[in-house]
This record gives structure tokens, C-alpha cells and sequence, in this order.
């Protein structure tokens, strides 16, 4: 299994965590397949949700916040979700992206821009120390 193939069943794994923790309050809510928008809807509430997993911030203390791919407006700026959830693979940081717009602005952290493998995209976006980000959040348990 090639590293693309590998980051998306895990990232696929976390999304049904995070539905399995959603539909303990939400019965309804569902996983929205193949919409860049958001991965889980929330009918009872009207509300969506962008669930991220960041495992690299066990490593470097940071989550990356991703606004730019390959030259292309992304994730936080192209959001509809109305909340996120983050995973470290120990907790979710449930978060609006307003929060998260606050957390980078109040603390005026520097856009950062780092090389896609084999250095042909690169990905722009802000590093937010983890206890900074829990700030702005809140931490839920996984299921």
C-alpha cells in the first residue's frame, strides 16, 4: 500500500470514529462521501462537520492548519463545515473555523510553507502548538 493509500483508510478510519462519537448525541448524523465541504452531516442540528487527523502532531507538538494546496485556496479557507474536529490519535478538538481563524490571528502565527512528496506541490497553512489550539477548543474523549 502506497503512503497516498495508507493516509486515506486512516484518515477513513478516524471520519468513523468521530461518526460513531457524533451519533451517540446525533442518531441521524451521516458520513458525506466525495463533498470537499464537510464529512459529516448533522440532521437534527442542521450543522456539518470537517473531521481532520493530524498524527504528526504527536511528533512535533504542532497541528498544521492547511489554507493553500498547489497553489489553490483549501481547508480552512474553503471550509463549509461548521465545525472541525482535529484527532492526534488521543483526543478530538472540537473547533469552528472561526475559533481557528481567531487562535492564528491573536497570536499572529506566521504562514508556513512545506513540499509535497517528491517536491512537486507544496502545502501552505499554520502551525498551532497543540496546547495553544486546546485553548480554543474543546476536547472530547474518542468513542
Amino acid at each position: 500500500m502506497n503512503t497516498f493509500q495508507s493516509d486515506l483508510a486512516a484518515g477513513l478510519h478516524v471520519e468513523a470514529l468521530a461518526l460513531s462519537m457524533v451519533q451517540r448525541k446525533y442518531p441521524c448524523a451521516t458520513m458525506i462521501a466525495a463533498y470537499k465541504g464537510y464529512d459529516i452531516w448533522v440532521p437534527e442540528t442542521h450543522k456539518s462537520i470537517e473531521v481532520k487527523y493530524d498524527r504528526m502532531s504527536n511528533a512535533t507538538g504542532n497541528f498544521f492548519i492547511e489554507v493553500e494546496y498547489n497553489g489553490k485556496t483549501s481547508a480552512l479557507l474553503t471550509t463549509t463545515a461548521d465545525y472541525w474536529l482535529i484527532y492526534d490519535d488521543r483526543v478530538f478538538a472540537w473547533i469552528t473555523p472561526r475559533r481557528l481563524f481567531e487562535c492564528i490571528m491573536l497570536n499572529e502565527l506566521p504562514l508556513q510553507s512545506f513540499a509535497g512528496v517528491g517536491g512537486s506541490a507544496y502545502k501552505q497553512g499554520y502551525l498551532i502548538k497543540k496546547e495553544l489550539l486546546f485553548i480554543y477548543s474543546e476536547i472530547l474523549t474518542k468513542p
